[in-house]
């Protein structure tokens, strides 16, 4: 019966993809999200889906990733998320064997948890969120999911994460665990999509995916510090471009490049002998980056200057 189930009436493959997973939005924020960790390879590529200013998606279980796009379309052509939910289980022969969560950005959900999903499988829904799970050890898994999401303080992505990290407490998949993935996008469209996405992260395989999904977002929070200062630099806010450029380095102290890129762009933009001393971070880190410095001027990121050149040579 199991074979038979994975392939649907358009002889897709269905992917067995049991797992736990939450989508949730963060209306004072203007964030919403979709996560998740598996037992299975590249889990992200399946289940997350997201779209900014129209909502989010989880499609898990025996997988009908159609799910994602469908649902998206459907909200954003102003279906609720529980008349998109509705249409397309209703037109799924196998819709007792799928799990799906859908949030829009208002922040209104819907979830569903077919008869054979299998055990221990269920889901809630909240404020804002909903958590589901298959599959898994224990069902305590969704309750504290839902639980660790309502008591986490933070954005959007460490609320998701601790929602993670509770299902795992609980004794998560069944199976084990191998890969995660976080998606956070814009509540409100700007029209530039690659602006709209907060988060995309992957963790496709590992031992310990969950762990290392919490390394990436900080890894992304040190790269959204370093954006920030190039854009109070812009503002000619030297002050407030040092406090986000220090921010960015303190969550990776052995990233090199960080302390580099932000002292290049605040010397060119006049701020030379303030970039001195992040420069000397970026030298002692990574000595080869010295050599970079004169190449940069033939793009125009460094001026043409052979005193700022000379002093930016001199830092030991």
């Amino acid at each position: 019966m199991l074979l038979a189930l994975l392939f649907c009436a358009q002889s897709d493959v269905i992917r067995p993809v049991h797992t736990y997973s939450i989508v949730a939005v963060d209306t004072e924020r203007g964030e919403m999200g979709v996560a998740v960790q598996s037992h299975w390879f590249s889990v992200g590529s399946v289940v997350t889906w997201a779209e900014p200013g129209v909502g989010v998606v989880a499609t898990q279980s025996l997988v009908d990733p159609s799910y994602g796009p469908l649902g998206l379309a459907l909200m954003g052509a102003g279906k609720t998320p529980a008349q998109a939910l509705e249409g397309l289980l209703a037109a799924d022969e196998n819709a007792d064997v799928r799990q799906v969560a859908f949030a829009n950005a208002m922040g209104d959900v819907a979830a569903h948890t077919g008869a054979k999903c299998i055990a221990e499988a269920g889901h809630q829904t909240g404020t804002h969120f909903s958590v589901q799970a298959n599959i898994m050890d224990r069902n305590t898994v969704w309750p504290e999911m839902a639980k660790a999401f309502q008591q986490t303080q933070g954005d959007l992505a460490t609320r998701m994460l601790a929602a993670l990290q509770a299902a795992e407490a609980q004794g998560g998949d069944l199976r084990g665990k191998q890969s995660a993935a976080m998606l956070v996008v814009k509540t409100d469209a700007s029209g530039m999509p690659w602006r709209d996405k907060i988060l995309d992260l992957r963790v496709e395989d590992h031992p310990d995916p969950l762990a290392e999904l919490d390394r990436l977002i900080n890894v992304s929070r040190a790269y959204h510090h370093m954006d920030e200062g190039d854009g109070f630099i812009a503002a000619g806010d030297l002050d407030s471009a040092m406090n986000a450029y220090r921010a960015a380095m303190a969550l990776m102290p052995q990233n090199a490049e960080i302390a580099f890129w932000s002292a290049a762009t605040m010397a060119s933009n006049g701020h030379v002998d303030a970039a001195l001393p992040l420069f000397r971070i970026a030298f002692e880190g990574e000595p080869r980056l010295r050599r970079l410095v004169p190449r940069l001027v033939k793009p125009g990121f460094i001026t043409d200057d052979a005193e700022i050149l000379k002093k930016i040579d001199a830092v030991k």
